[in-house]
């Protein structure tokens, strides 16, 4: 007993780890790490580096030449000197790629944005506190287990696609701006999803989406960053109400379908009102009616129909026979 009770006991645990892990991973984007590409298909920076250190190369060469060609000889203290120059043109020399923009500071203070390219800042005095990507940034989020307004759990899975517009405010505004971002998403999707019932976010995601996009460009603005577009890509109900929802939804296609059949009954019976109205006070046009019908309905059928002799008075040629005739539509 206390064997099955440990192993019970273990298996719980185990389950409960897994199901936070699955959480986390669709709360912060985790899962969503499978699709990325390749890295070697990304952009790197290995020529911004190359070229800073090149420069770094060429100026403690040319202080030792200097030297050289001064003294005749190399010391230490050309070597140390060339070394101070060396990183002082490290710490001033800077790269920026296309995409990118320096946030500069000067003694802690904001001073300016530099970029794209090559850009020099006073050594000890400035520095680069920020590199900031301008290209667009893709962040997946989600909800686990988030009540709608009707009390029901679900679990949404969503994408972020925005980018920094102002630097300054990126820096300078907000710690880290790429988790705050996810976090602000994620806080706005909650409260979307508590706001509505389940039939309002099932059925309406496009609205859903529109509302997302309005509460964190709202939430993020002040930090320098625009909201392009949030797409909802999955909804997950829990499975004991999918057949509740499913046969809820069965009953109002049918209700509909009886509306709609009503409604054609309706239009029918307004519609052959209009008619014997129209028959009433005409009798040959009623028969003409009726000989057209007769003809349609042996001329489709192909069969024989059986009707009164006066009906066919006029293809017998003799008025007043008595009894019944045989119309063949063959």
């Amino acid at each position: 007993m206390k064997r099955n009770k440990g192993s019970r006991e273990f298996a719980e645990d185990t389950a409960r780890k897994r199901d936070t892990a699955r959480r986390i991973e669709m709360e912060f984007g985790v899962a969503a790490e499978a699709y990325r590409s390749d890295p070697s298909k990304k952009a790197t920076r290995n020529g911004a580096l190359l070229l800073q250190a090149g420069a770094t190369l060429i100026v403690f060469a040319v202080v030792l030449g200097a030297f050289y060609l001064a003294a005749s000889r190399v010391d230490i203290l050309a070597l140390g000197i060339a070394a101070l120059a060396a990183l002082a043109m490290l710490s001033s020399f800077h790269v920026a790629q296309e995409w990118e923009r320096m946030v500069v500071l000067r003694m802690g203070r904001f001073s300016r944005i530099e970029g794209p390219g090559v850009f020099f800042t006073i050594p000890l005095l400035e520095y680069c506190s920020l590199r900031v990507d301008q290209r667009i940034m893709i962040t997946p989020f989600g909800a686990e287990e988030t009540l709608t307004s009707d009390l029901v759990p679900l679990d949404v899975d969503a994408v972020l696609s925005w980018m920094i517009w102002n630097p300054e405010l990126a820096c300078t505004e907000v710690e880290d701006c790429h988790f705050a971002v996810a976090l602000a998403a994620q806080t706005a999707l909650r409260d979307a999803i508590g706001r509505a019932p389940i039939s309002e976010v099932v059925v309406r995601r496009n609205q859903l989406d529109q509302e997302l996009r309005t509460a964190i460009e709202g939430k993020v603005s002040s930090w320098g960053v625009t909201v392009i577009s949030v797409e909802v890509r999955d909804i997950i109900v829990p499975a004991d109400l999918q057949e509740t929802l499913s046969l809820e939804a069965q009953a109002e296609r049918r209700r509909n379908s009886r509306i709609m059949l009503m409604e054609a009954e309706k239009d029918i019976s307004e519609l052959l009102s209009e008619v014997s109205e129209l028959y009433r006070d005409d009798e040959t046009a009623l028969e003409l009616r009726r000989m057209h019908l007769i003809h349609e309905g042996i001329h489709n059928n192909g069969g024989t129909v059986v009707v009164p002799s006066s009906y066919t008075e006029g293809f017998a040629g003799a008025p007043g026979d008595a009894g019944e005739h045989a119309v063949d539509g063959r």
